[in-house]
């Protein structure tokens, strides 16, 4: 396979480059107005908060709960500093779990694996001898 990108892939890098530029700009301008910047941050702070919220709320039930939470995390990382320690923090300790659940699907599937090959050749000599009784 190809090192080269693909045209779509260099497209999406561009427009991701682009609206990050865009976005740089815009949160510039917004701490220049210092009620702009009041409002903006008091919203991060809301919407940041009730996602982090509705993640705790959501880890208890089937689903994405604690991903949620950690967005929310991220979301108000981009304002506060201490939520972004704590993003920080939860993305590690995710990756390290995430790591840990790969590790014990593989030990999992090794012993399947194993089991499986002495069912085999079990049944394979259990076979040959079955098949030497019936006379066939």
């Amino acid at each position: 396979m190809s090192q080269k990108q693909t045209v779509a892939a260099r497209a999406g890098v561009a427009v991701g480059h682009a609206a990050s530029s865009a976005a740089h700009g815009t949160r510039e301008a917004i701490r220049k107005n210092p009620k702009a910047d009041r409002v903006y941050r008091t919203t991060v702070g809301v919407v940041g908060g009730t996602t982090v919220a509705l993640g705790v709320v959501l880890i208890p039930l089937p689903g994405p709960g604690s991903l949620v939470a950690i967005g929310g995390l991220a979301l108000l990382g981009t304002e506060f500093e201490m939520a972004k320690k704590a993003s920080g923090k939860a993305n590690a300790l995710a990756r390290k779990a995430l790591a840990a659940a790969n590790e014990k699907r593989k030990r999992r599937a090794a012993v399947r694996a194993a089991a499986d090959a002495d069912a085999d050749s079990d049944a394979a000599v259990a076979g040959v001898g079955d098949h030497d009784a019936s006379g066939d």
